[in-house]
């Protein structure tokens, strides 16, 4: 036997040694099917799944997998969703209180609006948490209700920003003609004195969020606004040029918007 020819089954023993370490990483886990590793563990598959797409990994999905539901469910109705949301909102504080306002009212702060300011868990309760496809209809039927809640730490940091001096500008991906309702529902979750809120008009129908989004932050430079911070739920609402100073993403594995 040649060097080359031991090199080569010694390179293929470490390889078949290496995957058998990497599957017992996993015991109980996992199990190999055609080939392929397959999750076992649900909610260990979930919550992996969870940060895929907190971190946008996950590139776009159209609804939840099947199986993690459950998980959704626990996680949007229990102290996990509530705590990663609280740290963001924190985490925003410490960086906005870094600056001098000039006083001018063009220091700005840009949030969105659903599951960033308002939170939609009453309706997507109704829908089995993202697990079914987004229906624009009943969607439109909740937000005329106007009785989304805030959420809780989004008020607070929302509270602070307006105490430090910031111009908060409300930038939804909802219709001008949904914009008594958003409105009526934001003062309803005590949110008040912004700046402006701006939704999508005729000629934005049909753009991605995040063109839309970046059409209307550039709009705002134009006009002198300095974007200091923005918030939002969708990397798509804080993605592309201009972009803010620093963005802070909130947790949503509920739907994808891109």
């Amino acid at each position: 036997m040649t060097h080359f020819h031991l090199l080569l089954l010694l390179s293929a023993l470490i390889t078949v040694s290496f995957s058998q370490k990497i599957l017992r990483i996993f015991p109980g886990d996992t199990q190999i099917s055609n080939g392929n590793r397959e999750w076992i563990n649900n909610d260990l598959f979930c919550d992996s799944w969870r940060l895929s797409v907190e971190t946008n990994n996950a590139g776009y999905w159209a609804t939840i997998p099947a199986r993690c539901r459950g998980f959704v469910e626990d996680y949007m109705k229990g102290d996990h969703y509530v705590s990663d949301s609280e740290v963001v909102a924190v985490e925003a504080i410490y960086f906005a209180r870094d600056f001098d306002i000039a006083g001018n009212g063009k220091d700005a702060w840009i949030f969105d609006v659903d599951e960033t300011l308002l939170s939609n868990l009453p309706y997507y309760i109704e829908v089995d948490f993202g697990s079914e496809p987004f229906n624009e209809t009943s969607f439109d039927e909740w937000v005329a209700l106007a009785k989304a809640p805030a959420l809780p730490a989004s008020l607070k940091l929302y509270n602070e920003l307006q105490r430090l001096g910031f111009s908060l500008v409300l930038l939804t991906g909802r219709s001008e003609a949904q914009r008594n309702a958003t409105e009526k529902n934001l003062l309803f979750a005590g949110y008040k004195n912004w700046e402006r809120l701006i939704l999508r008009e005729a000629s934005d129908i049909g753009k991605s969020a995040l063109i839309y989004k970046s059409e209307k932050r550039a709009q705002l430079e134009a006009e002198g606004f300095v974007i200091h911070g923005s918030s939002g739920d969708q990397w798509s609402d804080l993605y592309g040029p201009p972009m803010a100073t620093r963005s802070f993403k909130l947790p949503n594995p509920m739907y994808f918007v891109k």
